[in-house]
């Protein structure tokens, strides 16, 4: 596969720790031959301004690795978030992976 995918799929709360270790973790694969993070938040229920913070920092190690992160599964609260703090214009969101999916190898 030429640039494979790698999924991130966190659970429940998204905060300063989870966050913290959702970005840890995809740093840590960036020296991979992974070019392609997508990080799909369906299952987060809810999302305070650090775990908006720990993304914006792991976007920017992802983009710092010449590779690119995508986001998908938004629910509602999380969603608004990102519309008032103007992320929505700066991350690729998906409406879940099977859109992401079909945007990305279509």
């Amino acid at each position: 596969m030429k640039n494979p995918v790698r999924i991130f799929k966190p659970s429940g709360i998204l905060d300063t720790d989870k966050g913290n270790n959702l970005r840890q973790e995809v740093i840590n694969t960036l020296s991979e031959e992974t070019n392609i993070f997508l990080i799909d938040l369906a299952d987060v229920s809810f999302m305070n301004s650090s775990g908006l913070g720990s993304l914006v920092a792991t976007y920017k190690s992802v983009k710092t690795a010449n590779k690119n992160l995508f986001l998908c599964g938004l629910n509602d609260q999380v969603r608004i978030i990102f519309e008032l703090t103007k992320m929505d214009l700066i991350f690729t969101i998906f409406k879940d992976v099977q859109d992401f999916e079909k945007q990305q190898f279509s």
